[in-house]
């Protein structure tokens, strides 16, 4: 079981504690399930476990990503010298807005800016509900592009 958590986990360290923790699991699901070939049963059970681990492993890397990618997001605007970025950056937000076509431009601010449900979007603009989707969905794309390009 060692060596199968190696080969997935590629770390001798976390492949130990896996091991360990699988055998803390068996104990709970030992009892749950229905085993007739007990090494096979064992070997799918923490090669399940091992691939588990590495999609939080990988979860947690695109969090951070993330969190880097959007670090304009989570910075202190309370602060005096953030306070200037932050009005740039709504300025060049309603600057992009002005430069989407009539539709997106329409549909991004109905549901962004005022919170309307798709439905509530159809009903005030006639346009159907692919085309409103559509119209977001590439408004956003859009004005992802246009300040990317001013940043």
């Amino acid at each position: 079981m060692l060596g199968l958590c190696i080969k997935y986990l590629k770390n001798k360290d976390e492949a130990k504690d896996a091991t360990l923790e699988i055998f803390a699991k068996l104990m709970v699901d030992l009892k749950k399930h229905e085993i007739n070939l007990f090494k096979s049963w064992l070997y799918v059970y923490s090669k399940n476990y091992c691939l588990m681990q590495l999609r939080k492993r990988q979860s947690a890397l695109k969090k951070e990503l993330e969190l880097q990618d959007n670090y304009h997001l989570v910075v202190d605007y309370a602060d005096e010298k953030h306070l200037d970025e932050k009005e740039k950056r709504i300025v060049m937000l309603e600057d992009a807005i002005k430069h989407l076509s009539k539709e997106q431009r329409s549909c991004v601010e109905l549901f962004y800016l005022q919170n309307k449900s798709y439905q509530e979007i159809v009903e005030l603009t006639g346009y159907n509900s692919n085309e409103v989707k559509s119209h977001i969905q590439n408004g956003k794309r859009n004005l992802k592009l246009k300040l990317e390009n001013k940043f």
